[in-house]
């Protein structure tokens, strides 16, 4: 019967250390400009991950809206995290440094933005199949939005019909709801 406990327990502290290090924040990708970076430094932010593509027709609202997003509430609060896909119509064709150039050139984006990846099928990035996992929504086109709360989970996704300023009051609350937080702490 000991052997049968100290098993239970065992099972039952490996199930808890798994179960935390499963969120967004425990993940490591490429930046734009080649550098490995830890999300974990936005762990105690909200976070809006969406992937991008600089030639489709949601390209322009939603690179503006975005950017509106990380001016308001970013960057101690909030962040915009930016994944370039190539995958939906081949509409993000240049390199990292391409991309980067030009978000940053026509949108004035200053929210960050990562190396171009695969966000579906076997190739897909640990940290979208991640994202898909948790939410039970893969993307099926450019511009998909997963909001993530200050611990990296999930709280909700939706895909590019939905416009950021119908979103923008759900990630407002939860800046507010953090600042207030904060101040509490203090």
């Amino acid at each position: 019967m000991g052997m049968f406990l100290r098993a239970l327990t065992l099972l039952t502290l490996s199930s808890l250390v798994e179960a935390k290090q499963k969120d967004f924040y425990t993940f490591k990708v490429v930046n734009s400009r080649g550098r490995l970076v830890s999300l974990d430094k936005y762990r105690g932010s909200v976070s809006l991950v969406v992937n991008v593509a600089s030639e489709c027709g949601y390209t322009d609202e939603h690179y503006k809206d975005l950017q509106q997003l990380q001016k308001d509430f970013g960057p101690f609060h909030f962040n915009v995290l930016a994944f370039p896909c190539n995958q939906f119509g081949q509409q993000e064709p240049g390199s990292d440094k391409e991309i980067d150039s030009f978000v940053r050139r026509v949108y004035g984006v200053s929210f960050p933005i990562f190396s171009k990846i695969a966000v579906v099928g076997i190739g897909a990035n640990n940290a979208y199949k991640y994202l898909v996992e948790a939410s039970r929504k893969e993307p099926t086109w450019n511009f998909w939005k997963y909001l993530i709360n200050t611990d990296g989970k999930v709280v909700d996704a939706w895909g590019p019909d939905v416009s950021v300023k119908e979103i923008r009051p759900q990630i407002a609350e939860m800046v507010r709801k953090l600042i207030i937080k904060r101040k509490e702490e203090l």
